[in-house]
Parts: structure tokens; sequence; C-alpha cells
């Protein structure tokens, strides 16, 4: 199931990155059934097997957070024998798990709030965090025009799309990337979801940075909504990853390269705010 789950990471099948944070915990579940001569043994084991999820996606900051987190508080575990810190190791998880889920969900609680009850919305890529928080201002009397944009190449904005349309009380529309800036002045506001910030730099789905460029220039307001494991202050390098030229063309490139990042960095001083589960943070703020 690590196998599997560290493939499937590392082919983006799964986009949040909430959602990868809590699908490799749930993976490393899998080493709480196996049998193991001792603790130690047990122990190299699960760091092993937490290692090659990290690497599936070193992007994601809430990936590599939480699982440094199981294997330290594991390591640091007063225990005697291997079940018993298979049992330790299984509620830790769930702890972490928890605590990520209730931390995403505090987020989307804490941007409704900031929603007024009838506002222009434009949003990019896909994030659960974004969902989450529109869906639950409509659950509290709001109404809501939303531009999505299909964040190209993987059209991911497709599936934010489908989502939306769904709601009652959402009119979305789905718009090809180029074309932000056309609508940008029917908006309130831009709200776009974070793999990570790090030293003043929003780390998110490739084509944030130009949106949020374009939406400044144009004085609309950016929020950046997401939990508050994803603002890392050390101990984590952000690596962009570059993903398969077929995404981009089908075709053989001849005479020509293709580039296919899937993230870029966008510098915080764009963003008007930053809303997490614990707080609301002025980017001027960030050192």
């Amino acid at each position: 199931m690590i196998d599997e789950t560290a493939e499937e990471i590392a082919e983006m099948q799964t986009h949040s990155s909430s959602e990868v944070a809590i699908k490799a915990a749930r993976a490393l579940r899998a080493v709480t059934d196996r049998e193991f001569p001792s603790i130690g043994d047990y122990k190299r084991n699960l760091e092993r097997n937490s290692n090659a999820l990290r690497r599936a996606n070193p992007s994601h900051a809430s990936l590599h957070n939480t699982q440094r987190e199981i294997v330290r508080r594991v390591d640091e575990s007063d225990t005697d024998t291997v079940s018993a810190t298979q049992r330790r190791t299984t509620k830790i998880i769930d702890e972490v798990i928890d605590r990520v889920e209730q931390g995403k969900d505090a987020a989307a609680r804490r941007l409704a709030d900031q929603l007024g009850d009838r506002e222009t919305l434009l949003t990019h890529d896909y994030s659960t965090t974004v969902l989450s928080a529109i869906e639950t201002a409509v659950e509290d009397g709001g109404e809501y025009t939303v531009y999505v944009t299909e964040s190209r190449p993987r059209y991911l904005g497709r599936k934010t799309a489908r989502r939306l349309a769904e709601t009652d009380g959402v009119e979305a529309t789905l718009v090809v990337d180029s074309a932000a800036g056309s609508y940008l002045s029917a908006c309130d506001r831009v709200v776009v979801g974070m793999t990570c910030i790090v030293d003043r730099t929003l780390y998110n789905r490739v084509g944030t940075y130009p949106l949020t460029a374009t939406a400044a220039d144009a004085d609309v307001p950016v929020v950046s909504v997401g939990s508050g494991a994803k603002l890392i202050e050390g101990g984590f390098r952000f690596e962009n990853e570059h993903r398969a030229t077929s995404e981009v063309m089908r075709e053989p490139a001849d005479g020509f390269e293709i580039e296919n990042p899937a993230y870029d960095a966008t510098p915080v001083a764009l963003l008007d705010r930053i809303v997490t589960d614990e707080e609301t943070i002025d980017p001027a703020s960030l050192g």
C-alpha cells in the first residue's frame, strides 16, 4: 500500500496538499500490521517507508511536516514491545490526521466569515480549502459568482468548476488561464490555496504568480488560504517538480524544448492577506 500511495502522490493523482498529507499518513499505518523482531527494527522500517512517501513529492510542506512528526514522536515513545509501539504509532497517525483535517476546516471557516453575502470571486487550480470556504459561506446564506481558471496543462480547474456547479448559490464559470485578466474587473477578490509559504514566498500551482501579479495591477485583492502548518519557518527547502512534457503536447517536440513546472513562486507582498486556521495574517508582517 505504501508503494502504491507513493506512486500515486508522485503522479499527482491526489491534488490537494492536505489530501496528500492525510493519504500518506494513512498509508503509513500499513507498517503497524507487520511483524518485527525488535522495536529498533520496527522504527527503522517506519522511517524508511516515511522517507519514501516524502520523496514522492518533496514540494508538499504538509506531507514533509506530518511525516517527520509521526516518525519523531514514535521514536520518542517510551514503549516496551513492538506491538505497544505499533499501537502508539496508530494513535499518533490518527492525531496528526485529525489536526490536518481540523486545520483545513478552521481555515475554510475563517475565510467564509470574511466573505460578503454577495461577491464575485476568481479562483485558480483545485483547492479543497477554497471550495470548503465557499460552500460554508453558501450555507451561511451567501451567493457567489465564481470564475475558475482551467489550470492547464492538467486542467485541475475543471474539477473545481464541476464541484462548484453542484453547489446551490454558486454560479460557476470556467475560463482559460490566459483570459483571467479579462474578468478581474468584475471580481471582488481572488482566492487561492497554498502549497506552502517559505521565506515570504507563496508556492502554489503554476499560474498563481501571473494571476496574482495581474490582480495586483488591477487593484483586486488576493487572498491565500490554508492550514497554518503550511507556513514554514525553517527545515524545509521547496523543490519544484517538472512534469512530463506529454501533458503539454502529445506529438514530439521537433527543434524546441518544452518546460512544464508544476508550481510557481509568488512574493507574499502581492497578497492582500493570508488566512489560516489560527489567524489572518498581513503579509507585510512576515519576517
